[in-house]
């Protein structure tokens, strides 16, 4: 039987600093379980949009047994913030109350650089599967979004993911895309058994296990002002592009083999 998918909730107690790597500003965080986290703010850039993704992305990586931080829900107090002296990070805070995301802060992990390590064919065909099914722009040599930790390669950051909800327009066409910006993903030239990933990770990504992932989407994360839908529309959309996109998931295999016999 599948295990059913669970975030926990936890509520912010301290901002340490700022992460700067991203245009996003996310945040290293304490909460009040003592553990440190990546905080991922509502208030920036793509808003909750990239929350989703995030939480989508990282769910489906879990899900396909790959190595991915836990991902928390993280409640931010409407007083938090207010005592920070950089106005940019205070008008971040206060545009974030409420709830947010969160990945548990990997203590001594270090960038993954693939010069220096190499990865497998099975895992790096498991990595660039799940990229080209995400359609995941970000995990390019210029920014890999993998760390090394415990001397295994964990996946972060898919805010980038599902891009086509950006426009919330013709997601069907966008669920058969062929994905093209997989030539640039880090991981392709090794990527040689995209194939044998694709069998085995259609059978693991049912629908049960795609809708309890979309079922995770908060509510309050689904009141766009864009968009005259329902949160229950806008989450069946989610599930209907994911689940159309695996059931044509050779569409974006081919275009990854092309790709990859191109650079090789």
């Amino acid at each position: 039987m599948e295990k059913t998918p669970h975030l926990r909730t936890v509520n912010v107690t301290r901002y340490i600093t700022p992460l700067r790597e991203g245009g996003s500003l996310p945040a290293l965080a304490e909460a009040d379980d003592d553990f440190k986290y990546v905080l991922k703010f509502k208030g920036a850039g793509h808003g909750v949009k990239a929350l989703i993704a995030e939480l989508i992305g990282g769910e489906i990586a879990r899900a396909l047994n790959l190595k991915m931080p836990e991902l928390v829900y993280a409640n931010l107090d409407e007083a938090f913030g207010r005592s920070e002296a950089d106005e940019e990070i205070q008008d971040l805070l206060q545009g974030s109350q409420g709830l947010n995301l969160a990945l548990h802060y990997l203590s001594g992990a270090i960038n993954f650089d693939p010069i220096v390590t190499l990865v497998d064919p099975k895992l790096a065909s498991q990595i660039v599967w799940l990229d080209a099914f995400i359609t995941n722009v970000d995990r390019t040599f210029r920014n890999t979004n993998m760390l090394i930790w415990h001397k295994e390669l964990w996946l972060i950051d898919h805010g980038a993911s599902l891009y086509f909800h950006h426009s919330w327009t013709n997601w069907e066409k966008h669920a058969q895309s062929p994905f093209a910006l997989i030539k640039d993903h880090v991981l392709l030239p090794q990527a040689s058994l995209l194939p044998e990933t694709d069998a085995i990770f259609k059978k693991i990504l049912s629908v049960d296990v795609l809708q309890n992932i979309v079922n995770l989407i908060p509510e309050v994360w689904l009141h766009w002002e864009d968009t005259d839908e329902t949160p229950e529309a806008i989450r069946e959309v989610y599930f209907q592009f994911l689940a159309t996109r695996l059931n044509h998931s050779q569409i974006f295999i081919n275009e990854a083999q092309n790709a990859r016999e191109a650079l090789i």
